[in-house]
């Protein structure tokens, strides 16, 4: 009998494992820039990589000089905020998470965009 609840606890625990595992597994937490952070020149920082919907960006930066704009393509393109149509991050330590597709963002301090801080992410 108790090997019997033995059994039931030990792949009770070991489901749980796994579920946590699959979990954590599918996510990732990516720092835009890496140790430079979110600054000028950063457009083509996420190259190489491969983004799944969920995964965290975290956005470092001084909030005194940068912001982080979400946009859409027409904004990013063109480095403008469209009205309505963007979220504004300004705390200089920003996770967002990526929904699937495209994921845009930019830097609306002016100059900054057109000087490379600006990110398109894919996200699968």
């Amino acid at each position: 009998m108790a090997e019997g609840r033995d059994i039931a606890i030990t792949a009770t625990v070991l489901v749980c494992c796994l579920l946590l595992h699959c979990d954590t597994s599918h996510a990732g937490t990516y720092t835009v820039g890496g140790a430079k952070g979110w600054t000028l020149n950063v457009v083509g920082w996420h190259y190489g990589r491969s983004f799944k919907a969920g995964d965290i960006l975290v956005f470092n930066y001084n909030p005194a000089a940068h912001d982080v704009v979400s946009v859409n393509r027409v904004g990013y393109n063109a480095c403008t905020v469209p009205r309505g149509a963007s979220k504004v991050y300004h705390t200089g330590k920003d996770e967002i998470k990526l929904v699937r597709g495209q994921n845009f963002f930019i830097c609306s301090v002016p100059g900054h965009c057109q000087s490379g801080m600006k990110i398109a992410i894919t996200a699968i």
